[in-house]
């Protein structure tokens, strides 16, 4: 696995296919390989050579203690742009990694040549916010969430209804995050995150074409969040994709797809 030093931190990434580049950023508390399941073989299937890496927070790329900002992330992002030499680049990011590029998009649009924001917003509402002040909370006490707890937890609040009333699937997806405890615990500078500042105006700053994807029951960023950036964002275009909740690109991987590769063929 190779590696790049940046901001104070070694990150793993993978560097795979052939064509033009499109640089993947993951959402907080999951791991790169995530991708490899159903976007990478898209991708590279269509022409694109991807790059993918894990966040700091997630093994094996450094996991500082401490508490992670938002500033650290980009910040992380951005050097590995430019270690590997891939600006102006096309982006695809997902919820905390759509949030990433947003701001890569804002600070240094030289970076960006064109961006995907899957699950994304552009500010925090009450509901939100109380979503992050608890899951700090949670984290504070030192409480240890039984495994079967965690998972239960996680497949209500990620997926669809479509996904949550059929029972083999259930099951299959509480195997899946009963197994995936461990990365969360890792990922725990991860939580300190702030995705709470209204950024509706910067966004009105940014010149990259982009795309926002929206998940209809999306609960951590619903659609009419989402739609707030893509109405920020001078060239913007929404999408809407049915049947899939917060882990769309996972729930849907060939709608998500169409809709990754029909923008870039255009950008």
């Amino acid at each position: 696995m190779p590696y790049v030093h940046t901001n104070g931190v070694r990150l793993s990434y993978d560097r795979t296919g052939h064509g033009k580049t499109v640089l993947l950023i993951m959402g907080s508390g999951a791991a790169a390989h995530v991708w490899d399941l159903h976007q990478v073989p898209a991708l590279h299937a269509a022409g694109y050579e991807t790059v993918t890496f894990d966040n700091r927070g997630i093994p094996p790329s450094d996991t500082p203690p401490g508490k992670y900002s938002l500033a650290d992330v980009v910040a992380d992002t951005r050097g590995l742009i430019e270690a590997l030499d891939l600006a102006p680049c096309r982006i695809v990011g997902m919820s905390m990694g759509a949030q990433i590029a947003q701001e890569l998009a804002i600070e240094h649009p030289e970076l960006v040549h064109s961006a995907v924001l899957m699950a994304t917003r552009a500010r925090s509402d009450a509901l939100r916010r109380a979503q992050a002040v608890a899951d700090i909370a949670l984290l504070e006490s030192g409480a240890q969430l039984p495994e079967a707890y965690h998972a239960f937890t996680k497949v209500t609040q990620m997926l669809s209804r479509t996904t949550l009333n059929d029972e083999a699937a259930v099951a299959s997806w509480l195997s899946i995050f009963e197994l995936s405890k461990g990365a969360k615990e890792s990922a725990s500078g991860q939580i300190w995150i702030d995705m709470s500042e209204d950024r509706r105006s910067a966004l009105r700053g940014v010149s990259a074409p982009c795309r926002v994807i929206a998940f209809d029951d999306d609960l951590i960023t619903p659609p009419h969040l989402a739609a707030e950036v893509a109405e920020a964002i001078p060239d913007c275009d929404f999408v809407q994709i049915p049947e899939c909740g917060h882990l769309g690109h996972l729930e849907r991987p060939e709608a998500v797809n169409a809709a990754i590769l029909e923008f870039l063929k255009e950008h």
